[in-house]
C-alpha cells in the first residue's frame, strides 16, 4: 500500500500550526478507495482473545443505559446481542494486523512517540459510545458503512457527566456541526472536544489515536523509578544556616532549596532526557517484550542471518532517539543504548521500519557495529529472530 498525507491538499506543515490542538478538520476521502485491514467477523474474532482489550457498549438492551462490558467474549455472547444501538471496540489492533500497522505510517508527520494505537470500533445500526470528551488527539477514518458525527467544540463543564456509569457520556450534548462520514472520509478531533458518532447502518470506523502523558502520570512515573533506583539516599541539607528570627517561622531560603529538589535541579538535562527516552519506549504491555531467555552471542546472530535476512520488529516495541551532538542514544522498548555516530543511518532506518530485509542494505549486513547493535536488540526480543538451528 503506498502511502500518502491524509489531509487531502492542506499540507503536513499548515495542518499542524492550524488544527493540531486547536480545532476540528473534516477530510473527504482521506484515503480514497479505502479498504478496512480487516472485516466485521475477523475483528470479533480479536475481541475473543484473552489478551486484547475489547469493550461492548449497548445503549440499549442491557441492564441499564450505556452499559459497557470488557472482553473477552464468546461467540454466543455476539449472536445474543441485539440488531442494533451498540458498539463494539478493540484496542492495538495495529499490534496483531500488519495492515492496520501500515496505515500508521501516514500520520508520522506528527512524533513516533506521540502514537499510541489504532482502536477500530463495529457499530450496529444506530450504534454509538454516546456523546464524550476524550482528552488525547484521534483521527476517525470511516472504513465501512457510514456514520453521522455531531461536535461542539466549547468547554464541558465537569458535572455535565451522568454519573452512576462507567463511560464518560455527556447528559447534555447540542451540536455545533454534524457529518456524514463514508467509506474513506476521516474526522480530526483535538482533545477536550465534545462529540457524538451514530452509524447509519452496521460500519467500521477506525480510530488513530494519540498519546500525551499527563503532569501527574509523568510525576508519578518518576517518583516511583527514583525511589526504585536511587542507590544511595540523598537528604536535604542547610549547613551555614543562619539564626531563625522565629522558630516557627518557615523561612525563604529553606523553601528555596526545597523548591529546587522538587524542580529536580540535582539531575542534569542528560539524565532526565535519558529518562524520558526510556520512559516513553516502555511497551504498552509489560510482558510483551521480554528479554530471550538465552541471550545469542554475535556470531550466532551472524549465522543466523545467513539463513534468515528478513527479521521483524516486535509490534510492541517503540523505538525512538536522541542525538545532542555528542552521544548518540536508541531508546528500545525501555532500554537505552548507546550508538556510535557511525551507525547514524543504519540506527533511523530501523526507526523507520518494521520490516528489516537486510538484502536491502548489504553494507550494513558486513558492519560488525551494525551487527553488534542488531544482537542487542534481538537480545532484548524488540527485534525477532527465528533461533532454530
Amino acid at each position: 500500500m503506498a502511502i500518502r498525507t491524509p489531509l487531502g491538499q492542506l499540507s503536513t506543515a499548515d495542518f499542524l500550526q492550524d488544527y493540531w490542538q486547536q480545532r476540528p478538520l473534516l477530510i473527504r476521502q482521506a484515503f480514497p478507495d479505502f479498504v478496512p485491514p480487516l472485516n466485521a467477523d475477523e475483528l470479533a474474532g480479536l475481541a475473543c482473545e484473552s489478551d486484547i482489550e475489547s469493550r461492548l457498549v449497548l445503549e440499549k438492551d442491557g441492564p441499564a443505559p450505556w452499559h459497557l462490558e470488557n472482553g473477552p467474549f464468546t461467540p454466543q455472547r455476539f449472536a445474543e446481542l441485539p440488531p442494533s444501538h451498540w458498539t463494539l471496540l478493540v484496542q492495538d489492533v495495529d499490534k496483531y494486523i500488519p495492515a492496520a500497522a501500515e496505515l500508521l505510517q501516514a500520520f508520522r508527520f506528527v512524533p513516533d512517540w506521540r502514537m499510541d494505537d489504532i482502536m477500530i470500533s463495529y457499530a450496529a445500526d444506530q450504534g454509538s459510545v454516546g456523546p464524550h470528551v476524550d482528552n488525547y488527539d484521534v483521527f476517525l477514518l470511516q472504513a465501512s458503512g457510514t456514520r453521522r458525527w455531531q461536535v461542539n467544540t466549547r468547554p464541558v463543564a465537569a458535572e455535565n457527566f451522568v454519573p452512576g456509569i462507567a463511560l464518560n457520556i455527556l447528559q447534555q450534548f447540542e451540536p455545533e456541526q454534524t457529518w456524514l462520514l463514508e467509506p474513506g472520509d476521516m474526522l480530526y478531533l483535538p482533545p477536550g472536544v465534545a462529540h457524538h458518532g451514530i452509524a447509519q447502518g452496521e460500519g467500521m470506523t477506525l480510530s488513530v489515536g494519540f498519546r500525551a502523558p499527563s503532569y501527574a502520570q509523568l510525576i508519578g512515573s518518576f517518583a516511583d523509578d527514583y525511589v526504585e533506583e536511587e542507590a544511595s539516599p540523598r537528604f536535604y541539607t542547610d549547613p551555614g544556616r543562619a539564626l531563625p528570627d522565629h522558630p516557627a517561622h518557615l523561612d525563604s531560603e529553606s523553601l528555596r532549596e526545597l523548591r529546587e529538589i522538587l524542580r529536580l535541579r540535582f539531575l542534569s538535562d542528560t539524565q532526565l532526557d535519558e529518562w524520558l527516552g526510556r520512559l516513553l519506549t516502555e511497551a504498552k504491555q509489560a510482558d510483551s517484550v521480554v528479554p530471550l531467555d538465552k541471550p545469542l552471542s554475535q556470531q550466532a546472530v551472524e549465522q543466523a542471518l545467513v539463513r534468515q535476512s528478513v527479521l521483524v520488529r516486535n509490534p510492541w516495541a517503540r523505538l525512538l532517539y536522541t542525538d545532542d551532538g555528542q552521544q548518540l542514544t536508541l531508546f528500545a522498548a525501555g532500554h537505552s543504548l548507546t550508538v556510535v555516530h557511525e551507525l547514524f543511518e543504519p540506527l533511523r532506518w530501523l526507526c523507520d521500519h518494521e520490516v528489516y530485509d537486510l538484502s536491502d542494505v548489504p553494507r550494513w549486513g558486513a558492519d560488525p557495529a551494525f551487527i553488534a547493535l542488531l544482537s542487542q536488540l534481538i537480545n532484548l526480543g524488540v527485534i525477532l529472530i527465528d533461533e532454530a538451528d
